[in-house]
């Protein structure tokens, strides 16, 4: 196992320069207000493809050997990965393959088929989705590259709390705190070497749907638990079983305690994001941003960094984010 460094990070943030967006530092004087805190946050709908997953995608890509590229990629994925995959694979000039849950959100199916990636549907309950793709590299020679248990998407990823650190500093400010939105790891253990290196006081805190909240209770346990079958699927960017082995082989040291927010604060965060921050967020994306909000994180007094992770939301869950508004 190729556990990723800080160092890493910082070569993936330098390979992918003019390939992603930077997206920016922004300040809510309402949110500082609510909360307390001096919030920066981080808004990766703004990212391609609509989510941090083109950071990863991208830099592991970058990566393949020539034989690699003419193999082409495969991957699972509920959305955001496999669109990011499909378009970091397109601009390479790889054929991508990728296995989608049946229920999927529609948008973030049409966009992974819209970059020319292959889509192979599976029932999310009873399919093994890991076996289906490293079936699929062993009888194609496809590259596997996973949503979050792999070097390079982890290193990818990192670029985000890389580039936050960064432009704090330039506004004056340390994080203190950093909550990022947490499925099976990927991000926020790329975040965590990220500032291992540039900001190491800052405490990194997963955070996650109450259903899904494997990376909260495996830090409690001190080893890699699974979520039960049947939750909420709300927040359908962030419904990993459990933690890789990877990811959870370098959060396990260096995150601080992990945070679990209800289906109901996350729709009221969605709202909020929408109405004052003026942006569209997708549940999954919109966890640190419901920590805050519902006070499950106390930031008074703190500098604290909040990833806003993805906006490729279902309009039908939009408008019931909107709903909210008005009850």
């Amino acid at each position: 196992m190729i556990v990723p460094t800080h160092d890493d990070v910082v070569a993936a943030a330098a390979r992918m320069a003019g390939r992603v967006t930077r997206t920016p530092l922004l300040r809510s004087p309402q949110l500082d207000a609510i909360t307390g805190g001096t919030i920066l946050l981080k808004p990766e709908p703004l990212q391609r493809t609509g989510s941090f997953k083109f950071r990863g995608a991208t830099n592991a890509v970058l990566r393949l050997t020539p034989d690699q590229r003419a193999a082409g990629v495969v991957t699972h994925s509920s959305g955001n990965h496999g669109q990011a995959l499909a378009c970091a694979a397109a601009q390479a000039g790889v054929h991508a393959t990728i296995y989608m849950p049946a229920d999927a959100p529609a948008i973030k199916v049409d966009s992974t088929r819209a970059w020319g990636a292959e889509i192979i549907p599976f029932d999310r309950a009873t399919a093994d989705r890991d076996a289906l793709a490293r079936d699929h590299a062993s009888l194609t020679g496809a590259t596997l590259i996973p949503p979050f248990d792999h070097p390079d998407v982890i290193a990818g990823q990192g670029s985000v709390a890389l580039e936050m650190a960064e432009d704090a500093k330039a506004l004056g400010l340390a994080m203190e705190s950093l909550l990022v939105c947490t499925g099976g790891g990927g991000l926020v253990a790329g975040c965590a070497l990220a500032l291992e290196g540039v900001s190491h006081r800052t405490l990194v805190h997963s955070v996650e749907p109450a259903d899904s909240d494997d990376t909260a209770r495996s830090l409690l346990a001190g080893e890699r638990l699974a979520n039960a079958a049947g939750g909420s699927t709300l927040c359908d960017a962030l419904l990993s079983k459990m933690p890789g082995a990877l990811t959870f082989a370098v959060n396990q040291p260096r995150l601080g305690a992990g945070l679990a927010v209800t289906d109901e604060e996350v729709l009221d965060a969605v709202a909020f994001a929408f109405l004052r921050l003026k942006l569209v967020v997708e549940p999954g994306g919109a966890v640190c941003l419901a920590a805050l909000l519902s006070g499950r994180f106390d930031a008074r007094g703190k500098v604290v960094g909040c990833v806003i992770s993805g906006g490729n939301i279902d309009p039908a869950v939009f408008s019931r984010a909107l709903a909210r508004l008005a009850a």
